[in-house]
């Protein structure tokens, strides 16, 4: 959302930082590539998808700049027996499903320490998802803690990602490919979806989902 960016600039400003030192300019590919040819930007810092990262890093490199990219990020969380499951909780329902699960610093995988801990991180997961409240926007729908995905090829290339891990054998403990949202049926929405005993072997482990799917992986120590 540029409006957050927006937001940040607007802070810095009331600060007193001096104008030209922050800069935010939006844009597609082309905004992109004069950024990465320009002899005026040295360095660039980047964080996506993975073919981006890539095609971001060779051509920066490409033009002499320093360069940092960061590509397909799958987020850990790792819950000991000894952690605070409310807290841990409220955690993970805030990073896995807020901004639909699209942002890089989501956590897309919990990795629970005994089956002790996973079947109480599960069961409360489920319970809270109950009362998530999906909406169009903050400002149709107040209460809404969680919106649409940003477009219907991602929205269907997230639901595939949730059939293939149904496929690969994950239990799908929570569903939600039929969400409907009152007023907006054709709107691009997927509902919170959780995952258990999800293996490292599984496509729905290892790659970038970028959405509202949270996955659990069961290990019986610290050290595994």
């Amino acid at each position: 959302d540029p409006q957050i960016s927006f937001m940040v600039a607007e802070l810095y400003k009331q600060a007193g930082l001096p104008d030209g030192v922050f800069n935010i300019v939006n844009g597609d590919k082309v905004v992109v590539d004069a950024l990465l040819e320009s002899e005026n930007v040295q360095a660039v810092s980047f964080v996506g998808s993975t073919p981006i990262a890539k095609y971001i890093y060779e051509k920066g490199c490409s033009s002499g700049k320093r360069m940092q990219a960061l590509g397909g990020a799958k987020n850990h969380m790792v819950v000991m027996p000894d952690a605070d499951i409310e807290h841990t909780i409220n955690s993970l329902i805030g990073s896995a499903y807020g901004s639909a699960g699209e942002r890089c610093m989501a956590i897309s995988v919990v990795v629970a320490v005994g089956d002790e801990v996973a079947d109480t991180l599960v069961t409360r997961i489920k319970e809270n998802l109950k009362t998530l409240v999906v909406g169009a926007s903050l400002a149709t729908d107040p209460e809404s803690e969680m919106g649409p995905l940003i477009t219907k090829e991602h929205c269907n290339k997230v639901k595939g990602y949730v059939d293939l891990g149904v496929e690969e054998g994950a239990e799908l403990v929570v569903d939600g490919r039929n969400l409907s949202v009152d007023g907006c049926e054709s709107g691009f929405f997927l509902g919170a979806c959780l995952f258990d005993r999800v293996k490292p072997n599984m496509r729905i482990y290892q790659e970038e989902i970028f959405g509202p799917v949270l996955s659990v992986v069961r290990v019986n120590s610290y050290k595994e």
